[in-house]
């Protein structure tokens, strides 16, 4: 199986400028660091022990920055290494202001690349987030006698299914896991199928989220102090359209109602904007930094990392990627600003989240415009008890612990 994979690498690696090329013009490809995915760099890096930490994309950015935040006070750590795959994680990380942790872009997992990227960087310490399994990073790593670390491990049935079609494979991969912190039980049960020894549960880090700056929003407020406001944030493909009805409906009762849409992918904007331009809606762009007229319908997000600061406006959040089979987003961030949360039946990505949100009288699924009309009228005007927000709080301060405790015991 290894031969397979590496053909495939290898394969990947011939077709790559291509690919890349295709990539830049699309905007998913930085044009200036995209020699990173092969471990050329421009600037030679001083060398300093360091942990490495490698995530997929945003919402595993996301995840750990808590973590960051508390190992950079650390003496023992001199620099953190954070990698990821997507042009939009290496904008969001260029938001926070780190002294230790730098980023740069994954490398291609064949065999050259990854002794390549670990003989440049030598970590001593080398955390995986959630499901990045990498069968050439993880062999030259246990090789190397790095330890591995599978830090907020989530294996779903869908993926361990396709695992356990080459399970020799598999097990051999898995196995050089040192340590899997998984996020629930039911990936903790997979883990050890696919060949973990150790395995300690430790809790979902997306419950925790640092406090916002509620000096930073005084002027949105101010902006928006004429307006009953709801927000639509990690949207994806066709679910804008949907909103914007909701909008147009819910308008007729609601005379100053404003929709803030907070796309997945701002690269899409102009897309969104053409789309809701059909429906006859009045649109604002935010880094165009209009005032916003009475006869706005839609405000439109377009910048990173600022979410948060548009749910201290809002009583009520869709959430995206659940009207569409995606598996949906993580609504915990604006559950923990107080609001409520609407969304589709597609949320296999935060089953156990959402679970724990409709419990507690939280979130609520529709299956249609009707009934999510029905459901933001209802709860517009209402915000999420400080208690329930303090509860998901407590269970975040927890994880948090739990989580940088074990990784702690690998630090030297």
């Amino acid at each position: 199986m290894f031969f397979i994979y590496n053909f495939l690498t290898f394969l990947l690696i011939f077709l790559s400028p291509l690919i890349i090329l295709y990539r830049i013009i699309i905007g998913k490809e930085d044009p200036k660091r995209f020699l990173e995915r092969f471990c050329i760099y421009k600037k030679i890096t001083k060398k300093k022990s360091l942990i490495w930490f490698h995530t997929a994309s945003v919402g595993e950015m996301m995840s750990i920055i808590p973590i960051l935040k508390e190992l950079e006070k650390n003496k023992k750590i001199k620099r953190i290494l954070i990698t990821s795959t997507t042009t939009s994680s290496a904008n969001i990380f260029s938001k926070f202001k780190f002294k230790k942790v730098i980023h740069r872009y994954f490398p291609i997992d064949s065999n050259f690349n990854s002794n390549r990227f670990i003989n440049y960087w030598k970590p001593s310490l080398a955390i995986f987030v959630e499901s990045e399994i990498w069968p050439n990073t993880y062999t030259n790593l246990h090789k190397t006698k790095i330890p591995i670390i599978l830090l907020n491990a989530r294996i779903t049935e869908k993926s361990y299914k396709k695992w356990i079609l080459v399970e020799k494979f598999a097990n051999d991969i898995f196995s050089k896991i040192n340590l899997a912190l998984p996020q629930n039980k039911e990936t903790a049960k997979y883990l050890k199928y696919l060949g973990v020894k150790k395995i300690k549960i430790c809790g979902n880090l997306k419950y925790y989220g640092d406090k916002i700056n509620r000096n930073k929003t005084i002027n949105l407020v101010n902006k928006f102090k004429k307006f009953q406001v709801w927000c639509a944030a990690s949207t994806h493909y066709n679910e804008e359209i949907l909103i914007g009805k909701i909008h147009t409906k819910i308008k007729k009762k609601i005379n100053n109602l404003l929709t803030i849409i907070i796309p997945r992918h701002i690269r899409r904007t102009e897309e969104i904007l053409s789309e809701l331009n059909k429906l006859n809606l009045n649109v604002e762009i935010h880094s165009l930094n209009n005032e916003i007229k009475k006869n706005t319908d839609v405000y439109l997000v377009d910048s990173f990392g600022i979410s948060k600061n548009f749910y201290q406006l809002s009583n009520v959040t869709f959430m995206g990627g659940s009207l569409i089979p995606h598996g949906g987003q993580n609504p915990l961030e604006p559950a923990r600003h107080n609001n409520y949360i609407i969304h589709g039946s597609f949320i296999k990505n935060f089953e156990e989240i959402y679970s724990f949100l409709k419990e507690n009288k939280i979130s609520f699924m529709t299956n249609n415009l009707s009934n999510l009309e029905q459901i933001l009228f209802k709860k517009i005007n209402q915000r999420v008890p400080k208690f329930m927000v303090k509860k998901i709080d407590n269970i975040g301060e927890k994880i948090l612990k739990k989580n940088l405790d074990e990784l702690n015991n690998y630090i030297k």
